[in-house]
């Protein structure tokens, strides 16, 4: 009776762990299409004022 319960409940939340993972997912996607400034870069003015 426990084992259908907790199979009943892991179909449950299927879906949602599904979402959250695919979310995830894309966030890491995301993060490495947009690279972050990186601390070594330095600004150089080109315009002499």
């Amino acid at each position: 009776m426990a084992a259908d319960a907790a199979i009943f409940v892991s179909k449950r939340l299927q879906r949602a762990a599904f979402a959250i993972v695919c979310l995830i997912a894309a966030q890491f996607v995301i993060a490495s299409c947009q690279p972050e400034p990186s601390a070594m870069a330095a600004r150089v003015s080109l315009g002499g004022n």
